[in-house]
């Protein structure tokens, strides 16, 4: 079981940047894959950013590629969001998620264990 916190959202122009950070409570928290997943208003849940346990490799939905950076400092079980060029439709309360399976899962339902969430609105 791991417990998971996330902080780093607010209010932002576009074109501007934040750093999401979720903090980790986990006996083994190198054992798990990490996402970020957004939920924006009146939308499903969608996948964002996800980091393997070493860190060395990471994945993105197609929207935040080249935008947003994922990683992950194991020594303080803490990931983070890199979130730069934002734009109005990125707003969306932000959640990680972790899983004990492999980098490459995109669906929600692959993890079981998630966090509160924290909201990043930008405006135009």
């Amino acid at each position: 079981q791991v417990q998971l916190v996330e902080s780093g959202g607010g209010l932002v122009q576009a074109g501007g940047s934040l750093r999401l950070s979720c903090a980790a409570r986990a006996r083994s928290f190198s054992s798990y894959t990490i996402a970020w997943f957004r939920q924006p208003p009146g939308k499903e849940r969608e996948f964002v950013a996800a980091v393997s346990r070493s860190g060395d490799s990471t994945n993105y939905a197609y929207s935040v590629k080249g935008r947003f950076t994922i990683s992950r400092d194991n020594a303080k079980n803490t990931v983070y969001l890199q979130m730069n060029s934002l734009k109005p439709e990125d707003t969306a309360g932000y959640y990680c998620a972790a899983s004990g399976g492999p980098l490459g899962m995109v669906r929600a339902t692959s993890y079981n264990n998630w966090g509160q969430g924290t909201q990043v609105t930008v405006s135009s």
